[in-house]
């Protein structure tokens, strides 16, 4: 009896204990390591209550050598209003003031005699160290209110990536677009409330600290490099610039774990100062929103799927009339010309619409679908960008051999620029398909962190892929402008697409108006980026290649110096 007296004593002894130590590590937590913010919280309700949340993780880009910037982060700052109807002397107020700020001392004056405007703003966003100074004189009349808001130092870089924030119904900051809403659950903040009960915020974790439940507020890492973002933005602005396109975007990506290095559009925007946008649409990322038809760059897929089903070999030949009819449809090949009996790598390397729906003719519509079904062309690829749209496949769903044809050579279907980047990249890296991602970690704001997982399927066999990436560099070496881009020392898998560009009010096509598309990979025998690039209606060029050659060259050679990669051959 006694014994079992003693045992329960302790164990109660024990729970106190450990209670009390919870409480005191909580108190220090909130005390010491969040003493300056509950300090500001203090300060401002004796000022004016902030209608403001205060508080927001952080979005930061990685360096090359693993450091990180951030991109999207908290400012604090002081507004200093005036009450009219508390200032008993205006001078006294203005030269009060004027230690610490340069005011119009009429335009201040005329302001605060005109009783009926009892409140105005002073000055907005003043740095703290000065407005701490005027909210320590307490001026009656004059209220410095701290605020936090959310700032962007790379201005527009990667604009359409990290996204921007606005105020909720509570007035507190959200995420709108890009990574900003997409991980608006870490990046918020529970403590960023008008008002705190001090007791509640000490056991407000309690629970969460007995049992060991890990929290979700955090920061974000992204896999986003900044000076390949800045180069990508650089090549890609040129090149609109010279060719007056619509709209023009691109991603590098790592082919193997789909990692973004860079993904972006123009024209784009400035979180920091948005008083100059007239459409909300420019918002939109259309790299992950909307779906093209992406013409000749998904022939390289088309082979990769004659060559994994056996239906062809890479040396194989064909007979190429210039056209053919199916379901009371005419296909042809760009210039209408036959080349009668060719071998498989001239589809890829004047970019043959007839060579490619042989291929996938052989292969058998059923057949070819699955594979286009398995590099996920009908679905979101997971990206961690919100809003994401599936492709638009339904025509090759019929399995009608004009369908399975034009899908053959990219017309026919759409997908998002995502999505064909990471079909693509099974190419470049042994037959896989990749999960791509822009996030590389969350770090909680526990001290834990969370590192993204590399999923992937196989689609293709190694041996397949290995055979289109020799082909791809023939292309480069021999065909895209007559072998001048070539590189000695580095191998080069690339492919360009011109595509029609439906006409939504007449149907069928502009005659006049195409899509352009350019996408490859280096070095091509142990791939490390593959590149995405594409506009909408450039003007005074018909073929891509015209185009986006010289912008992809210069982005390859770019990376190749910049990550000193070595040469492969």
């Amino acid at each position: 009896m006694e014994y079992n007296f003693v045992f329960r004593t302790r164990i109660i002894l024990i729970a106190v204990a450990f209670s009390v130590l919870v409480i005191v590590c909580r108190l220090y937590y909130v005390q010491i390591i969040k003493g300056e913010v509950y300090r500001s919280k203090a300060e401002n309700q004796y000022i004016k209550p902030s209608t403001q949340g205060s508080d927001r993780g952080s979005i930061f880009f990685t360096l090359k050598n693993g450091d990180k910037i951030a991109v999207a982060t908290m400012k604090q700052s002081y507004n200093i209003s005036i009450n009219t109807k508390d200032i008993k002397n205006i001078d006294q107020v203005y030269d009060a003031l004027t230690q610490y700020i340069d005011i119009d001392e009429n335009e201040f004056k005329e302001k605060v005699a005109k009783k009926e405007n009892s409140y105005f703003d002073l000055l907005k966003k003043l740095d703290t160290a000065t407005g701490q100074s005027i909210a320590s004189l307490r001026i009656p009349g004059v209220v410095a209110l701290q605020e936090s808001y959310r700032v962007y130092p790379a201005d527009s870089l990667s604009s359409h990536t990290i996204g921007l924030t606005g105020f909720d119904k509570n007035n507190l900051l959200a995420g709108r677009y890009g990574l900003e809403s997409y991980y608006e659950v870490a990046l918020s903040r529970k403590s960023a409330q008008n008002s705190i009960n001090f007791f509640a915020e000490i056991f407000s974790d309690l629970r969460k600290t007995v049992l060991n439940l890990e929290s979700v507020e955090g920061d974000i890492v992204s896999t986003i490099e900044p000076t390949v973002a800045s180069y990508l933005e650089k090549t890609i602005s040129d090149t609109r610039d010279k060719w007056k396109s619509d709209s023009i975007g691109g991603i590098i990506m790592d082919p193997n774990t789909g990692e973004i290095y860079a993904m972006s559009k123009l024209p784009n925007f400035n979180a920091n100062n948005l008083s100059d946008i007239k459409d909300a649409k420019i918002f939109s990322n259309s790299l992950v929103e909307d779906s093209y038809e992406m013409g000749s760059i998904i022939k390289p897929l088309t082979m990769a799927i004659g060559i994994d089903s056996g239906v062809i070999k890479a040396n194989s030949t064909y007979n190429d009339e210039g056209s053919l009819n199916l379901n009371s449809r005419k296909i042809s090949n760009y210039d209408g010309k036959a080349r009668g009996i060719i071998a498989m790598q001239e589809v890829l390397s004047q970019s043959l619409n007839v060579g490619a729906a042989t291929i996938a003719l052989k292969t058998g519509p059923e057949n070819f679908t699955e594979y286009f079904l398995d590099l996920g062309l009908g679905e979101k690829t997971g990206i961690d960008q919100p809003n994401e749209q599936k492709g638009i496949i339904k025509n090759l769903l019929t399995k009608r051999e004009i369908e399975v044809a034009t899908a053959s050579y990219g017309q026919g279907i759409s997908m998002t620029p995502i999505q064909t980047v990471t079909a693509l990249a099974t190419l470049a890296n042994g037959g896989n398909l990749v999960r791509p991602h822009i996030i590389k970690s969350i770090e909680y704001t526990n001290g834990n962190s969370n590192t993204i997982a590399i999923n992937s399927k196989r689609v293709f066999q190694e041996s397949s892929v290995k055979d289109v990436t020799n082909m791809l560099i023939n292309v480069v070496d021999k065909a895209l402008k007559k072998g001048d881009v070539k590189m000695e020392h580095y191998s080069i898998a690339a492919k360009t697409g011109t595509a029609q560009i439906a006409d939504p009010v007449k149907g069928g096509y502009y005659k006049d108006r195409y899509l352009h598309s350019f996408f490859g990979y280096f070095p091509a025998y142990n791939p490390k980026f593959i590149i995405f690039l594409y506009h909408i209606y450039p003007k005074g060029a018909e073929y891509a290649s015209e185009t986006l050659t010289d912008p992809f060259i210069q982005l390859t050679k770019l990376l190749i110096n910049y990550y000193e990669i070595p040469p492969d051959r």
